[in-house]
């Protein structure tokens, strides 16, 4: 059974970046694509990009695009996403999950309803 573990969270300023990391063990990563979701205080969870089991297809929220990278390793079972340019609105719980491929095209839908615990990114001065 695959497990996705995330870290790289923080605290960083307006404008600064941080790079997630969701580190696979169970099975090999690359039978999955994955995704990125958050989850602010109060609010849904939404969301934020994913990408193919390959790399060769990303999907990014429109929140995010031009800011956020989404990448993966899969050698090193990992998948990461680079977040520049980082704004109060982005504070909120990282998540990362396997998620469902249609066509080869990740969609920003998880596959199952298992969550880990997530990293916290707080945006603030």
């Amino acid at each position: 059974q695959l497990q996705l573990v995330e870290s790289g969270g923080g605290l960083v300023q307006p404008g600064g970046s941080l790079r997630l990391s969701c580190a696979a063990s169970g099975q090999t990563v690359d039978y999955y694509a994955i995704g990125w979701f958050r989850q602010a205080p109060g609010k849904e969870r939404e969301g934020v990009s994913c990408i193919s089991r390959r790399g060769g297809s990303t999907n990014y929220a429109d929140s995010v695009k031009g800011r956020f990278t989404i990448s993966r390793d899969n050698a090193k079972n990992t998948v990461y996403l680079q977040m520049n340019s980082l704004k109060p609105e982005d504070t909120a719980v990282y998540y990362c999950a396997a998620v469902v491929t249609v066509q080869a095209k990740c969609i920003m839908m998880p596959l199952g309803g298992n969550w880990g615990q997530g990293t916290q990114v707080t945006v603030s001065s």
